[in-house]
């Protein structure tokens, strides 16, 4: 991968990490009905279930590669394409947002329900495949370790946003009650920005792929 488009891949998944959503509201609402402890677990949790559907995708995505550049270009643009929806999605729902209240549960039980909440969401599971294909370079081979780590990077980026929530969970509950409004511009920027990626990674121009390494 070269310099240039590493950077781009930290910067958006920087930026996607930072982006308010199910996933963070749910170790924030972990935090404050069970603890700090308990929203840890549940982060670590999260974390772990998601390094499922980078094994799966990085095994997908790789098959995918060897068997055709074609089909791999296709990936491409569907999973730009879904970048463009989601972020729209994002704009257009951003005021509807409210996290889900949830119950109190102990620290073993918030991690092993972080796992299964996140190994068992689809959405996870097409956002990977969405998002990390679009930085991944076949000329280079090997494509299952590019998404392997690719995918361990966006991982640890989102798990530390999700530590640093639980952290602040407390004073967070009350800013948000007092300026709802705040959230709502935050998660329309970010729908934003999640589509203009996905839009210029429809229209990019993609190089053609020779033979790939095993």
């Amino acid at each position: 991968m070269s310099g240039a488009n590493l950077s781009l891949f930290l910067l958006a998944a920087l930026v996607i990490a930072a982006i308010p959503g199910p996933g963070m509201f749910y170790v924030a609402a972990r935090t404050l009905s069970g603890g700090r402890q308990a929203g840890i677990a549940s982060t670590f949790g999260t974390g772990l279930g998601g390094l499922v559907h980078v094994v799966a995708g990085a095994l997908g995505a790789s098959a995918i590669i060897l068997a055709s550049a074609q089909l791999f270009t296709l990936l491409k643009l569907i999973g730009a394409l879904y970048l463009v929806w989601l972020g729209i999605r994002t704009f257009c729902e951003a005021n509807k947002w409210v996290p889900e209240p949830v119950g109190v549960v102990g620290t073993e039980r918030g991690f092993r329900k972080g796992i299964a909440v996140e190994a068992l969401n689809p959405k996870t599971a097409a956002f990977f495949l969405a998002f990390i294909p679009q930085f991944l370079d076949p000329a280079a081979g090997y494509p299952a370790l590019q998404f392997i780590a690719l995918g361990l990077i966006s991982a640890t980026l989102n798990t530390s946003a999700d530590v640093i929530v639980v952290m602040v969970a407390a004073s967070a509950r009350a800013t948000l009650m007092r300026r709802p409004i705040f959230i709502q511009r935050l998660r329309q920027g970010s729908g934003l920005f999640i589509a203009g990626l996905g839009l210029s990674l429809a229209l990019a121009r993609r190089p053609a792929s020779g033979t790939l390494a095993p």
